[in-house]
């Protein structure tokens, strides 16, 4: 039975003469058009997780974010650091699980962004990815996401829809915009939603109100 827990599974994906069946050999098209069609997002420090060969990566660089790619795999993050040498690039990559980032970044980046890493996961650990995006994400910080959400059995890429991606996403995250995706390769052409997300202080909010009903203990007078 396979694992996508493993590093060792996507491991046997990366072979050296051709890349991973899910590589498009460049940067997701609609993350191009969000990006020229959002000039007012000032670049800052940024995370892409499940960056594989760092085609996302190296195009957020080239825009001028600060950008650090994170994968399970030690030889995509091998390749993804010659790719962005040879482009004269600044991205930094790294190997790391993504559901431990909170331990080493917590609240470190003003976004994060994420492209085929929701759907490769087990959807068992959906709700520990949305919480260790949340955690890495500076208050405020804005989560963009490229969820290809398709209806297949078996995985990974595992399936989805997009209310069940809103739902989840709504526990931790203000939606600024979550529609579908134009500009698809032909291949997931329907199936691919691009959302802009805010991280919210909701629940930090809701604790505190908590806090401020617990009855006080009336000081002790001698």
């Amino acid at each position: 039975m396979t694992n996508p827990s493993r590093p060792s599974f996507w491991a046997e994906k990366y072979q050296p003469d051709y890349p991973p069946p899910w590589d498009l050999g460049q940067a997701a098209p609609p993350f191009v058009e969000f990006l020229d069609a959002h000039p007012e997002l000032t670049p800052g420090k940024t995370a892409v997780v499940g960056s594989g060969l760092g085609n996302d990566a190296l195009l957020l660089a080239q825009r001028g974010f600060d950008v650090m790619g994170f994968d399970f795999v030690e030889t995509a993050v091998a390749r993804a650091i010659r790719a962005a040498a040879d482009a004269g690039l600044s991205a930094k990559f790294l190997q790391r699980d993504v559901f431990e980032l909170g331990n080493e970044f917590a609240q470190q980046f003003d976004f994060v962004v994420e492209h085929t890493c929701y759907c490769a996961i087990d959807p068992a650990r959906r709700n520990d990815y949305v919480q260790a995006v949340y955690e890495i994400l500076k208050p405020g910080g804005h989560f963009i996401g490229l969820f290809w959400c398709h209806d297949r059995q078996g995985g990974p890429p595992f399936g989805s829809d997009m209310k069940q991606v809103r739902d989840r996403l709504t526990t931790k995250f203000k939606i600024l915009s979550f529609d579908l995706a134009q500009t698809s390769i032909e291949s997931r052409q329907g199936q691919e939603y691009l959302g802009l997300f805010k991280k919210t202080l909701a629940i930090a909010s809701q604790l505190q109100q908590s806090y401020k009903r617990v009855p006080q203990p009336v000081p002790y007078a001698l």
